[in-house]
């Protein structure tokens, strides 16, 4: 079938496009920089000659509509995600405008299945533990949080309706060949390079964006009705997430852990700070609001569909630390053991930081 896929130049989008090429689909990708698509293609080694491009924005219907015209089903992972105050305007217009767009361009074309991509974070905080795809919507205290909760409440009209969106819940993903350095990268680069000695109590959930990319071309089922699936992963604490890295690079990593909720005010300060500097600040309210409301989320309909085998934490950083080594943005030393042999030089990927 030929899948439309917004967002394809994202981390997610780039790996869910690649899975949806490799299950047999061809994909048509609304993209804004046809140039940019074409070197993300080219990094993730997917079959460009099976992707074709259309040049246009989520927020316009005429755009997408000319986009949908033919297509059997889509992929609506467009989305600014960023815990920086700076794109506070950005996340409402793409995260919110844009699946109002999608969701209704893809519905009124007659596509089957309109995947939505999501995040598990639209349903915090909570009251109850673990998260359910059942959970009701939060209110989350936090822009981008704000955003994909109301893009959720957009996409569960849609399915109250009946039609068939199917959306799913990434967990903070992480692994190789992100093509622009998102945040979840970039914080376990951070903590490599000494940046982030200080880090808060309690936790989140965490998955393999290829886990993520192998859910979504398996959703792709016509005549499946509404469906909702969290991505594969697991939950672990701040204090496991570093002694995973640790074990990975072999490094010591000294950390000092704070309570949560006692650093939230410090990440308000640092937020109202970050919207008068030109450089991103490593430390972000979002980051820790996060961790201080995050909970497990039950993995029961995922793991009936893919079955419960998902990577292990420390593969995943293993190849993100060697994706990072590789293309130049940590050191040997900054990688550890989890570097690649000396044989092997560094090079630049295809979109640098």
């Amino acid at each position: 079938m030929l899948v439309l896929v917004t967002g394809g130049t994202g981390f997610i989008g780039s790996h869910s496009t690649a899975a949806i090429l490799d299950a047999g689909h061809r994909v048509r990708m609304l993209v804004r920089d046809a140039a940019r698509a074409r070197r993300v293609l080219t990094a993730s080694g997917a079959d460009a000659g099976r992707v074709e491009l259309v040049v246009g924005d989520v927020t316009d219907p005429a755009d997408v509509a000319r986009a949908a015209d033919g297509c059997a089903a889509a992929l609506h992972a467009a989305g600014v995600y960023s815990f920086d105050s700076r794109d506070r305007a950005r996340m409402r217009a793409v995260n919110l405008r844009g699946t109002e767009v999608v969701l209704g361009a893809a519905r009124a074309a007659g596509l089957d299945p309109i995947v939505h991509v999501s995040t598990f974070g639209v349903l915090l905080p909570a009251a109850r533990s673990p998260l359910t795809v059942d959970s009701p919507v939060g209110a989350p205290r936090e822009a981008y949080l704000r955003s994909k909760a109301a893009a959720e409440h957009v996409a569960r009209r849609h399915q109250g309706d009946g039609a068939p969106v199917v959306v799913t819940y990434p967990l903070a993903s992480l692994g190789p060949d992100d093509p622009h350095l998102g945040d979840q990268t970039t914080r376990v680069r951070n903590v490599l390079r000494g940046l982030m000695p200080m880090w808060p109590t309690g936790g989140f959930p965490v998955g393999d964006v290829r886990d993520v990319a192998r859910l979504h071309a398996a959703v792709l089922e016509p005549g499946r009705g509404p469906r909702r699936f969290p991505a594969p992963g697991r939950y672990v604490t701040t204090r496991e997430f570093v002694d995973a890295l640790r074990r990975v690079t072999g490094r010591a990593l000294p950390t000092l852990r704070l309570p949560a909720r006692a650093l939230l005010p410090m990440g308000h300060l640092v937020s109202a700070a970050q919207r008068l500097s030109p450089v991103h600040l490593p430390a972000e309210h979002g980051a820790i609001y996060l961790c201080a409301t995050a909970r497990p989320i039950d993995g029961t309909p995922t793991e009936e569909l893919l079955g419960p085998a998902s990577r292990s934490l420390d593969e995943t950083l293993t190849d993100t630390v060697r994706w990072l080594h590789r293309t130049g943005r940590l050191s040997r030393r900054q990688a550890g053991r989890a570097a690649l042999p000396a044989t092997a030089a560094p090079h630049r990927a295809a979109e640098p930081a």
